[in-house]
């Protein structure tokens, strides 16, 4: 096992598995299974309770992005993976010019102004009515109960709080929430939402018309525009989750799906697909042959993002194409196995941001993948009074100003996203459970866990705990003209950072503490009939079996 400074064991179980960066989440999923629910309705209670406890991270005022693989003994649909895309608009009065007359140059990163409609309950509703065995206000209670009893903050979550500090102190509800007397909450203290729990309670009885078209609703929307924004009811009344077939890809005898656009899933389906025909399993794992072939697979795939993803629904663009087996055959050529490529990024999309990924499988092969967010960490800092609701930012960090860029802001348009999250089959069944955090490099920790496990014969907790790279930049607008550099975690071999720097890569550390990525996994083992979970020690959660 590569050498690092965590350690963690595998965890077991036969008829369920969590991992979450939520301890208290994994534990209300996993009494969900103990009183007979299935992996959905787990994962729904997983869901609303992280939207609570991980408060910087993910909530209402957020996104969700979900990936479902229903067992075999489903009476319906026994192994089918089914995709819920839940990301909101912009507001019906958002346009560059308004923007631009009153003297920004870019999109406003926090307040109103860089919110879009939170798609997270839609997600909720849609998953429950077509997975769930559970009432809906059933599952929703732990949720409910931590915002309204309180609950001890984590060491993650009360260093997001201090870091957030002057941000969040802009905005009154915010800082009487996170900030009382003016001192950001700590570690070990006890947050107490009651606002939250009455906003859940109203959505455990009226569902997502409660948050999107009723008296929910019109207070939400009448708090972003007391505050200054653009909002109308309709923006909100008019969000629909979208319910997909997901995209995929053939890897190494596995199925890879990912989350399709609005979502980033496709990057990872495009650097597999760059990848399959270089003999990755005779290298090293973390060799600079191997990682140089990566970085170079992932130069081509974000320059592919950057110069041509959108919403999809506004605007044409082949990202059917770039997922394709042809179109990586014929991009390939551009990878030279023994030194650096020129090819770089172009025309800045989305930064990087905060965000939360857990998973859920149960006996019956049932499996959940499910990342959410609200971009930044606790979004555009703004809370609607009386609601307990932080706001994402996600209009902030994903629209452009630039005349020609592919995500403009415009009225009830889409900004493409960072948020993705994979599922793997093999031979008709669930495989592995995956994905992360960590914005602009979630699909390159993807690929790292995957290629470590189908490629390297990593177990699960290894190939979580390897020490990771990342080829920066990616797609943040502010540091998309900086030079390429590849990015090392500590404890990546000292050969392996020569080997790079004689084959033309920048190499950098990554300074100690800093830890994108805090990656949840679950591997089904069918030969012995159970589960494995690996939770990311870079993050404060756990992996929780039954």
């Amino acid at each position: 096992m590569p050498v690092t400074e965590f350690a963690r064991q595998v965890v077991y179980g036969k008829r369920g598995m969590i991992c979450s960066n939520s301890p208290l989440a994994a534990t209300a999923g996993l009494k969900v299974l103990q009183q007979g629910g299935n992996a959905f309705d787990a994962a729904l209670a997983v869901a609303a309770v992280e939207t609570v406890t991980l408060v910087p991270l993910c909530g209402l005022g957020g996104d969700s992005f979900i990936l479902f693989h229903q067992g075999a003994n489903s009476p319906s649909s026994g192994g089918k993976v089914t995709g819920i895309n839940s990301s909101g608009v912009a507001a019906g009065k958002a346009t560059s010019d308004y923007y631009w007359n009153q003297g920004f140059k870019t999109m406003p990163l926090e307040g109103p102004h860089a919110v879009a409609v939170p798609g997270e309950v839609a997600a909720w509703e849609q998953m429950h009515q077509r997975f769930c065995t559970l009432p809906f206000a059933e599952l929703l209670e732990p949720a409910i109960a931590y915002a309204q009893e309180g609950f001890p903050i984590s060491p993650g979550i009360g260093a997001n709080v201090a870091a957030s500090a002057a941000k969040l102190a802009q905005f009154p509800a915010s800082a009487a929430l996170l900030l009382p007397n003016g001192s950001p909450l700590a570690e070990g203290d006890t947050l107490i939402n009651k606002d939250l729990a009455e906003s859940l309670r109203l959505v455990a009885q009226g569902g997502a018309r409660e948050f999107y078209r009723g008296d929910l609703a019109k207070r939400l929307v009448h708090g972003l525009r007391d505050g200054g924004g653009l909002f109308e009811d309709a923006a909100f009344s008019d969000h629909r989750a979208d319910v997909y077939h997901p995209i995929a890809t053939t890897y190494r005898g596995h199925t890879v799906y990912q989350t399709q656009p609005p979502s980033q899933g496709f990057l990872l389906v495009e650097m597999l697909n760059l990848l399959e025909s270089f003999p990755l399993s005779s290298m090293e794992h973390n060799s600079p042959e191997a990682i140089h072939l990566m970085v170079e697979a992932k130069k081509i795939a974000y320059a592919d993002r950057n110069r041509l993803a959108a919403d999809p629904l506004l605007s044409q663009w082949p990202w059917s194409e770039l997922i394709s087996k042809p179109y990586a055959k014929g991009r390939r050529s551009e990878i030279d196995p023994a030194k650096v490529s020129s090819t770089s990024p172009r025309q800045p999309v989305e930064a990087d941001g905060d965000t939360t990924y857990f998973c859920v499988a149960d006996g019956d092969g049932n499996a959940v993948s499910w990342v959410h967010s609200l971009s930044n960490a606790f979004g555009s800092g703004f809370v609607a009074p009386g609601t307990g609701i932080m706001f994402n930012n996600r209009a902030g960090r994903g629209f452009s100003l630039e005349p020609d860029h592919p995500n403009i802001i415009a009225p009830g348009k889409r900004t493409m996203h960072t948020l993705n999250c994979y599922l793997t089959t093999k031979d008709g069944q669930p495989a592995i459970v995956g994905g992360t955090p960590g914005g602009d490099i979630q699909p390159q920790i993807g690929l790292q866990i995957l290629t470590g496990m189908l490629d390297f014969g990593l177990g699960p907790q290894e190939a979580v705990e390897a020490p990771r790279w990342w080829s920066f930049p990616g797609t943040d607008p502010a540091s998309i003209n900086t030079p390429m550099e590849v990015r090392v975690e500590p404890g990546m071999p000292e050969e392996t950072i020569r080997g790079l720097e004689a084959m033309g890569h920048k190499v950098s550390p990554r300074r100690p503490g800093v830890y994108d990525g805090k990656t949840q996994l679950i591997v089904f083992d069918h030969q012995r009939s159970v589960l494995i979970g690996a939770s990311d020690p870079r993050g404060d959660g756990q992996a929780a079996a039954l």
